[in-house]
This record gives structure tokens, C-alpha cells and sequence, in this order.
């Protein structure tokens, strides 16, 4: 596999372990003294919301501050990658979009007639940019660095 879709392929699997909540399996996208940065890109300028430092950390906030619900329920997809590689670092640059999806429960005595196609809504609830700076390691791309620009302010719980 060349450096440009390994580098890829550690985004895919980010969003994957978000949208399982899988803390373990994001953890270990990371080197263990990284740092994630969640900025509010308000009119152009960068308002940093949090700052999370660890891998260890990184993969607790997925798996208790993100809200919980049933598997399937978030869907993260990620558009229009920019990835450099010199060496044994690289970036990344790459659009995302959340949705929040949501299957109608089947009644009891079937669909009603004339039901037809997917059941259920699909909304988008997060936007903005992903941009991680990587590191290889021992062969593995890992981030060291974490950027997440959001298109919307962002509320956290009180720590």
C-alpha cells in the first residue's frame, strides 16, 4: 500500500471508531503523547473549544463525552483529502459531514402499505475539517497532532 492511502486509511478507521464510540480503537490511531485540538471556525477565525492531550484521553472523550446511542445511530463521512508525505510525516486536510441517523422501528404487523425504501431519517448534525499531522512508527502511521475545525460552535459538559 503506498504512504498516501495508508495515511487515508488511518482517517477511515478514525471515523469508524467515533461512530462505534470505540475509545480503544481510537486510542490507538494515536501516538501516546498526542495532542486533539477542537477549534470553531467563526467567520474565518479560529476559536479553540477544547484541547484533549494523550491518546488515552483522546479515546476516553469518544467513548464517554460523545453521546451515546445505538450502534449505527452516527455516521461520519469524510470528502476531498489533501495528503502531503515527506518522509515519515505527513498531513492531512479532509472536509467531514456527521449524521445522525435514525431507523423507524417495524411495527408489529408489518409496513404499512405502500411503504417503500429506507425507513427512518437521516439528518447532519457536524461539519467541517479534519486535519491530523501523522507520524510513522515502526512501519504505522499514527497521529501526533489532531486538528478539528467545526463549521458550529460547540457546547461540552462541565468537567
Amino acid at each position: 500500500m503506498d504512504d498516501e492511502r495508508a495515511v487515508a486509511q488511518v482517517l477511515a478507521r478514525y471515523v469508524r471508531a467515533a461512530d462505534h464510540r470505540d475509545g480503544a480503537a481510537m486510542a490507538a490511531l494515536f501516538v501516546e503523547d498526542a495532542v486533539a485540538e477542537i477549534f470553531y471556525n467563526n467567520g474565518g477565525t479560529r476559536e479553540k473549544l477544547a484541547e484533549l492531550t494523550g491518546a488515552e484521553a483522546i479515546g476516553e472523550a469518544v467513548a464517554g463525552l460523545m453521546a451515546a446511542h445505538p450502534p449505527g445511530w452516527s455516521h461520519h463521512t469524510t470528502h476531498d483529502h489533501i495528503i502531503e508525505v515527506d518522509g515519515d510525516e505527513a498531513t492531512l486536510d479532509a472536509q467531514f459531514v456527521v449524521f445522525n441517523t435514525q431507523g423507524h422501528e417495524r411495527p408489529a404487523d408489518g409496513w404499512p402499505e405502500g411503504a417503500f425504501g429506507a425507513q427512518g431519517t437521516i439528518t447532519p448534525i457536524e461539519s467541517g475539517y479534519y486535519q491530523p499531522r501523522l507520524r510513522r512508527i515502526d512501519g504505522s502511521w499514527r497521529i501526533f497532532h489532531h486538528s478539528i475545525l467545526m463549521d458550529q460552535p460547540m457546547a461540552f459538559p462541565d468537567a
